[in-house]
């Protein structure tokens, strides 16, 4: 398991770190002096004495005191009160947690003063001194696709509340390390350091109640107005200028290499609390969102393009518009009638005139754009009086208020008694009614436009820019409720070339009139940010177990009298499916009536269709194994935009969503070449893809479940061959292929240094196009500063450049692969004996780690397990990741690797791994990242936990696995020819070593806490403890699961 952003870790100043890292603790020494007093204070300190001389007798070499300290701390520890064990375990917590925001920061300080390395301005020029011609970089970096998938699986300790405060702490180190700050503002920047400190303190660390999935998703889209918004025009300006420097041509404006999509809200596999209406609820959401920030960012725009001269097409644009919004004025004064439709809503266009000033007006552009304000967005969602798991209540935000007193719109709920139009059309008018007041004080407010001697054409068509989304979000407010809407497509954006089009034109009017100098400013950005942002924030992907496929059409065919789908052979299958994808005519009925499981499956096709790929990205097919999963997806997609189409009268909008199969066991992975050879077999399939998807197949590829199954080598070595197995497939039949990676933050579900990973991949294929999923507390890590976000996209486009233009090494002789062929099948038995075959290991497991407290933490809205039993076959890979990284063994990274490679070894292939490791890319990386694992790992720490918690007759088992682990660093380190662990990597190293102090304690603490409450189950207090020590852990591990 390695670090939330190893890929910088080079980075890093040590002397800056230590200096930070002494302040914030100092500061929160003081904080606590006043919150729990001197005592505690000192019982602090014996406790981190005691165990910052353990570690330096470890790292010393002097065994015997080392655990002789050990015993005194853990003794201790035994001592204390369960209050003193709460406030202790909160202490460390908090310490690691400030270590890590300094840790994070200091990362990226170098960035400002040398050529970065891996930054765009490096590699480009790499590529250039290396023999690519600059028309071939120009080219391959304006068609690079890469798409960052944000998912919600639950390994996000923190809450959103305490996330954004460590965010502030983290922008006052920054300001705080400013050389001219004047004696008087430093001291403000120190008190705001306490202030947040404090509030840290005094506030819950823990969720109280689960997130549900809606909750999951707005987290997701606040990822974007928290960081990624400002994150985004910087990357691009990185880019456009390191291409003009190397190519002499920038980066065109509508151009950007990295898109972002998300799961939260429709990833439904093994999650039974995501609905059909969820999913519709999220999509509207995250558009709704997305027209917010707009409309935030064209008031500012139209507050600095003040000026009146314009080319003639744009000035012609900005008569027709006033000369409209004053045709509509006087038809609105003429008019008698007091109540106004939604179609007819009192007309604000074209002001020409911004209401206010922006916030950031004073400031610079860089310090606009790095200012640590969070301001929360008001959106459409629950009253928060609502409690907080009747998702389905959503309310309007309300927009009119007398006396104090809420308008009735602001309570309309959708209910099920909505059903008459009558009280739909009563809706409709109240909601309309409730926009009036704000409509005639906003006359009163805006000048009225003129296009006389103060007209200025750029205002006037931002304005109207700023209207239309105006109505767009009306309109969207209207569809989360099921309220009809009649506005004029005219009124209103639904795609992304309907909103860049005015703004492009302004922008070329400014280029033509001699003002690129303000044509290159913020109208870029926003330009920069729709072309990349689009309608929608980020596309939402659908995923659904395969067999819930088979059971709905199995449920059809057995209604129509057609037989028993499930029964059926593949052949059988595809026949069937082959053949009513080529027909016209629906195959299911409108009356069809089936179970509740299936009816969900039908009812997620069917919003799939009235979104349609406009809104929604893929849909994913998990435990994909055949070519029929994929056909029966196909099929239920059609019928479902087949009955839309038909009640609507006219086309759903967008495409039909592209199905990608996700292979993740062993043996799919194995099988994954052959299925695409047979999906693109079958001429329709093959035609529809050619047709409907520009000739290309997206697959995607899963490392968690693989490395549940057969343990992280043999799940490397199947990853890899499978890639190139589907490459090959698709170049049979001249396809082009894009390989979804659905990574976890973790190396034991796949996670790792993004560059390493993707510099690692089978030469062939990652040819321009990569799509990836970061998860849980990784996008926090890697996206929660817009400073790091711009790093880790700057480390995405370099990486997936390098694999295009210069692909990593195939294994040098057809004997390597042989060799890791036999390296796997030991690795695989060896890991397989232990977790799947020895009778002790599931009651070991379960002794040995929290696991079966992680479900308190209330991190996700989804199970621990796809199905209620208790086997590791379905507990899900995170839980089983996250609770070997609590007790520091993380065993899943590494288990059964050291018995593969001492295999090796002993048959005479030393050499040959050598060779290996230094001349083929894939195998350093698998070794590197095992390496980094052992890093982490403490057998001392995990010895604690087998003796004080696991019963006598499992002990022996944990001895076998401790000794499994020392065998396998011994093995790491002949083949890397490192002297010890993380030889090639002591910052990373030395970063581990200052956090062991604190680090350490905590999961002794852990130990004493789980000791007492495995006692006394109900105990309220002490499992509030021990989430407090998991999340402590987690953020001395920089990680979960």
């Amino acid at each position: 398991m390695t670090d939330t952003t190893d890929d910088i870790v080079e980075d890093i100043s040590f002397q800056t770190f230590e200096d930070d890292c002494r302040l914030l603790a100092n500061l929160f020494n003081d904080v606590l002096q006043r919150e729990v007093g001197t005592k505690f204070i000192e019982m602090l300190d014996k406790i981190r004495v005691l165990a910052q001389s353990g570690c330096n007798m470890r790292q010393a070499g002097i065994e015997d005191m080392a655990e002789l300290l050990e015993k005194q701390l853990a003794s201790k520890l035994s001592k204390l009160s369960l209050d003193e064990a709460l406030t202790i375990a909160r202490a460390l917590s908090h310490y690691l947690t400030l270590m890590g925001i300094a840790e994070t920061r200091h990362r990226l300080r170098k960035g400002n003063t040398a050529l970065v390395a891996k930054s765009c301005d490096d590699i480009f020029n790499q590529l250039v001194q290396g023999g690519v011609t600059p028309d071939e970089l120009y080219n391959t970096v304006c068609k690079q696709e890469v798409e960052i998938v944000l998912t919600a699986h639950p390994t996000q300790i923190n809450r959103r509340t305490l996330q954004y405060k460590h965010i502030k702490i983290a922008h006052l180190l920054d300001y705080n390390a400013q050389l001219d700050l004047s004696t008087e503002d430093r001291e403000m920047v120190i008190e705001d350091l306490v202030r947040e400190i404090t509030s840290i303190w005094q506030t819950d660390e823990l969720r109280r109640q689960k997130p549900t999935p809606v909750d999951e998703a707005r987290a997701g889209l606040n990822i974007v107005h928290q960081s990624l918004w400002k994150a985004i025009p910087r990357y691009l300006r990185r880019v456009s200028n390191a291409l003009k420097k190397h190519t002499g041509k920038p980066l065109p404006l509508t151009c950007t290499p990295i898109r972002f999509g998300s799961w939260m809200g429709g990833d439904r596999d093994g999650n039974p609390n995501v609905t059909a209406k969820v999913t519709k609820d999220v999509s509207v959401l995250s558009k709704w969102m997305a027209i917010d920030l707009y409309i935030q960012e064209v008031d500012s725009l139209r507050f600095e393009l003040s000026m009146n001269r314009c080319s003639d097409k744009l000035l012609k644009l900005a008569r027709e518009i006033v000369g409209d919004a004053n045709n509509e004025n006087h038809r609105e004064h003429r008019s008698q009638s007091t109540s106004r439709s939604q179609s007819k809503q009192p007309n604000q266009q074209a002001s020409s005139l911004p209401t206010h000033l922006p916030a950031t007006a004073h400031l610079p552009t860089f310090a606009a754009h790095g200012e640590s304000h969070h301001p929360r967005l008001d959106m459409p969602g629950r009253d928060p009086k609502q409690p907080k798991n009747k998702a389905s209540e959503v309310s309007y935000p309300t927009t009119s208020k007398k006396d104090g007193q809420s308008t009735k719109s602001e309570t309309m709920q959708r209910s099920p008694s909505f059903n008459s139009s009558s009280q739909l059309l009563a809706q409709r008018k109240l909601f309309a009614e409730s926009q009036i007041g704000r409509s005639s004080f906003q006359k009163l407010l805006e000048p009225k436009p003129s296009d006389g001697p103060g007209f200025a054409p750029y205002r006037v068509v931002l304005g109207h820019v700023k209207d239309k989304l105006q109505r767009s979000q009306s309109r969207l407010e209207f569809l989360l409720e099921d309220c009809p809407c009649e506005q004029n497509p005219s009124d209103f954006y639904e795609t992304t070339e309907q909103l860049l089009e005015p703004l492009l034109l302004c922008y070329e009017s400014l280029q033509s009139c001699g003002s690129a100098v303000l044509a290159d400013g913020r109208l870029a950005d926003l330009i920069r940010r729709v072309s990349t942002f689009g309608m929608m924030l980020m596309k939402l992907d659908l995923r659904q177990e395969s067999t819930r496929h088979s059971e709905t059409v199995d449920a059809i065919t057995k209604y129509l009298g057609m037989g028993t789908y499930s029964e059926w052979n593949e052949e059988k299958k595809l026949d069937f499916l082959t053949k009513e994808l080529k027909g016209k005519r629906p195959l299911v009925p409108p009356s069809i009536e089936v179970a509740p499981d299936v009816q969900e499956v039908l009812d997620t096709f069917r919003v799939a269709a009235e979104l349609g790929s406009d809104s929604l990205g893929a849909y994913v097919i998990s435990m994909a194994s055949n070519a029929s999963d994929v056909l029966a997806v196909e099929l239920l997609q059609k019928e479902a935009r087949l009955a839309v189409h038909g009640e609507k009268g006219s086309p759903c909008p967008g495409g039909t969503l592209r199905v990608v199969p996700l292979f993740e066991t062993v043996k799919d992975l194995r099988g994954a070449g052959s299925v695409i050879r047979k999906l693109l077999s079958i001429d329709w399939y093959r035609q529809h893809v050619i047709k409907n998807h520009n000739g290309h197949q997206e697959v995607m590829v899963g490392y968690s479940d693989s490395g549940k199954d057969a343990g992280r080598f043999t799940a490397a070595w199947e990853l890899y061959k499978a890639q190139e197995d589907v490459v090959a497939a698709c170049h049979e039949y001249g396809i082009k292929v894009t390989l979804f990676h659905g990574r976890g933050g973790t190396i034991g579900r796949g996670g790792g240094p993004t560059y390493l990973a993707i510099q690692s991949q089978p030469p062939g294929s990652v040819m321009g196009t990569l799509r990836s999923t970061e998860q849980g507390e990784m996008i926090q890590a890697k996206f929660g500063l817009p400073d790091t976000a711009i790093r880790q996209l700057e480390i995405y486009t370099t990486a997936v450049l390098l694999a295009t233009l210069r692909p990593p090494l195939p294994p040098r002789e057809e004997k390597w692969r042989s060799l890791m062929e036999d390296i796997s099948k030991i690795s695989c038995q060896s890991y397989r004996s232990v977790v799947y075959e020895n009778p002790e290991f599931l009651s070991y497991f379960n002794e040995a780690t929290p696991q079966a407290e992680l479900g308190f933490l209330n991190i996700g809205s989804r199970p621990a397990r796809r199905k209620s039993t208790t086997g590791i076959g379905h507990l899900r890979a995170i839980p089983w990741v996250f609770a070997w990284t609590q007790t520091r063994f993380v065993l899943p990274a590494w288990l059964g690797v050291g018995a593969g490679l001492q295999g090796a070894c002993e048959k005479g292939h030393t050499e040959e791994l050598k060779a290996m490791y230094k001349e083929w890319p894939f195998f350093q990386s698998t070794i590197d990242l095992i390496e980094m694992i052992l890093g982490k790992t403490d057998i001392y720490i995990t010895k604690h936990y087998d003796d004080v918690l696991v019963s006598e007759k499992r002990k022996d088992l944990g001895r076998q696995l401790r000794n499994e682990l020392v065998t396998t660093g011994k093995f790491i380190l002949v083949i890397s020819g490192h002297g010890k662990i993380q030889q090639n990597n002591r910052i990373l190293r030395r970063l581990i070593e200052s956090r062991l102090p604190f680090l350490n304690p905590m999961n002794m603490l852990q130990v004493e806490i789980l000791k007492r409450l495995r006692s006394d189950d109900d105990n309220t207090k002490a499992r509030d403890a021990l989430l407090i020590t998991i999340n402590g852990i987690a953020a001395g591990m920089r990680n979960t699961g």
